[in-house]
């Protein structure tokens, strides 16, 4: 059985390429070989036991790079256990309409692939990492530098999603 994971993500400003380095990370702790690679390299996903495939938010939505390379490798993605995870700063809330507002992050995705599990983690505002065009639109939407990621929230669903990816033997 082949053992290997890829954990790929789309990123505006790094923040989602360290969720899925924690992610990879934890995965590789568990016995799995594990390759974090950026969506833009269009990853193949041939040769992988499972898939995670992350995003951040924009304008409500995953990034349109996450959302082609899942139509690009629909077809194989739907013959292997794939798992979702999403990087956001808005809809923290528990209550139910930032919880609706979340889960419709997912739905240019959903209707393409049928994951094993999806998460989704409070992510990082960096002025220093965002384009010109970014850093303008926070700051006229008041935008807050913060870093909300929670790492033991990450490595926790890293260790509840792995019995879902298949056996490390």
């Amino acid at each position: 059985m082949n053992h290997r994971i890829l954990v790929t993500y789309a990123t505006r400003a790094g923040s989602t390429g360290e969720v899925a380095a924690a992610i990879g990370k934890a995965l590789t702790e568990r016995g799995f070989a594990v390759d974090v690679t950026p969506i833009e390299e269009k990853p193949p996903v041939d040769g992988y036991q499972a898939v995670l495939i992350g995003s951040a938010v924009r304008m409500g939505q995953w990034l349109p790079e996450a959302v082609d390379y899942i139509k690009t490798y629909q077809q194989a993605l739907n013959t292997l256990p794939v798992a979702l995870f999403t990087v956001h700063l808005s809809n923290l809330g528990d209550d139910d309409e930032s919880q609706k507002n979340r889960n419709s992050y997912l739905d240019a995705v959903r209707p393409l692939i049928d994951p094993v599990a999806e998460a989704f983690f409070a992510g990082k505002m960096d002025f220093a990492r965002l384009s010109f065009l970014d850093r303008l639109i926070a700051k006229l939407v008041k935008a807050p530098e913060q870093d909300l990621r929670d790492w033991s929230q990450v490595r926790a669903w890293a260790e509840e999603v792995e019995p879902m990816l298949g056996p490390t033997q």
